[in-house]
């Protein structure tokens, strides 16, 4: 893991570097994904088929082996160990109170003239969430996903989730019962996406594709944008902090391992102002590494797109972090709602020592589906919004629509636009 200053003469291009660490080279695997939009939606459920063959590694006999039953769902659930069933619940909660916060009002603004301006907030009728399998299984994002979905309103939620071999977590399936969840289906990758996308004979057509994945899901999402809505392109996961000379280095270094133990393609940046924290970090950082069960997996992380910057000040500190825009953002510095106001683009901000970023993956309550590789600059993090839309509503009195014609007339004309100049005047005979 490397170590470099501010004020070194490559410090830019190496920054620069540091700047390109979200970027997935999408045109290799572009023709595949097509590939495998195009026989989903010529062939449907046969095409899931081979897919699932192909990529999952387990034969179908007949299309209902993909979906997840709601008794297997309840099964799982009621077989949960005690403690892990009340941490699943608390989760849960946290998560669902703090949605319910997110969810946006209908609004009416009546005029003096007795015209009537508004907005009118609506779920979207279904939802498609993809849930991460392979490596890891993460129960935690069909809670992240489903809640917000469920605050929202929408009356169908579809899950898809790769299951290799056939075979599928029990936790995950706990908590599909605890959301409620009717509509699961074990398809995972590209073909997932496009299921949801378009519809097949077993699987409904969804409005919006919500959830992380690998290369391939977010080819795909990116593909089926405007057939559907998406909620964003999650690139690797990616840790950023900035610590002053009060910072715990052990704290930081496995805060960092943290992310680093996601997947090779994981990115974790400290940014510090003290080269003691920056030296004593390092070492603690291969200290723990050799404790991890995924210690291969997280060591290639570290060592190939990790980084510790020394810079001159915390404003400097607060400058490049800005830059990086991170999914995840921890202030480990003595007043971190000090350093909050200079902090513009960051996906999740875990204010002082007592709050790892681990919390914000499972319990915290926020969601933990946030924007990655820069893209916090213009993304937010996955919410209710996400399942709503918005209509506009607009009613004018007789006396509204006289104070406002001669101007609306005015400018349908002046673009050339002869109907839309007489549908005001029209209104204005007698």
């Amino acid at each position: 893991m490397n170590i470099i200053d501010s004020t070194q003469s490559d410090f830019d291009s190496l920054f620069n570097a540091i700047l390109k660490r979200g970027k997935m080279d999408m045109h290799k695997v572009q023709s595949s994904v097509e590939s495998i939009l195009n026989s989903v939606k010529q062939r449907g459920d046969d095409a899931l088929k081979e897919q699932i063959k192909k990529f999952d590694n387990w034969n179908i006999e007949d299309i209902s082996q993909i979906v997840i039953s709601q008794d297997s769902m309840k099964k799982a659930y009621d077989g949960l160990d005690k403690d892990l069933l009340n941490a699943l619940h608390l989760a849960f909660e946290r998560i669902y109170s703090f949605h319910q916060k997110q969810m946006p009002k209908s609004w009416l603004d009546f005029e003096s003239n007795g015209s009537i301006l508004g907005q009118k907030v609506t779920p979207v009728d279904s939802a498609g969430l993809y849930i991460p399998g392979g490596k890891a299984s993460y129960p935690s994002s069909l809670l992240m996903n489903a809640l917000p979905a469920i605050v929202a309103g929408v009356k169908d939620i579809v899950v898809c989730t790769p299951t290799p071999n056939n075979e599928i977590n029990s936790l995950l399936l706990a908590a599909m019962h605890l959301c409620g969840i009717k509509k699961a289906y074990k398809i995972g990758g590209a073909g997932a996406i496009a299921a949801m996308a378009y519809g097949t004979d077993t699987v409904l057509k969804t409005d919006v594709i919500t959830g992380p994945g690998n290369i391939y899901v977010a080819t795909a999402k990116k593909l089926v944008y405007a057939d559907v809505n998406i909620d964003m392109i999650a690139g690797p996961s990616e840790i950023g902090i900035i610590a002053d000379e009060s910072a715990n280095a052990k704290y930081l270094a496995i805060d960092l391992l943290s992310q680093a133990e996601h997947d090779e393609m994981a990115s974790s940046l400290l940014i510090t102002t003290s080269r003691e924290i920056a030296k004593e970090t390092l070492d603690c950082i291969y200290e723990e590494l050799k404790k991890l069960k995924r210690e291969k997996i997280a060591r290639e992380s570290i060592e190939k797109r990790g980084a510790i910057i020394i810079v001159r000040d915390i404003e400097e500190a607060a400058y490049y972090m800005n830059q990086i825009a991170p999914e995840h953002l921890e202030l480990m510095v003595k007043n971190p709602f000090e350093l909050l106001p200079s902090i513009k683009h960051a996906g999740a901000i875990f204010m002082g020592r007592y709050t790892p970023e681990a919390v914000g993956d499972y319990i915290a309550g926020p969601n933990h589906t946030l924007p990655t590789g820069g893209s916090a600059k213009f993304y937010s993090p996955l919410g209710v919004e996400n399942f709503l839309k918005k209509s506009s509503i607009i009613s004018l009195s007789k006396e509204g629509i006289k104070e406002l014609s001669s101007a609306c007339a005015l400018l349908a004309k002046t673009e050339g636009l002869q109907a839309h100049q007489k549908s005001v005047e029209i209104r204005l005979d007698k």
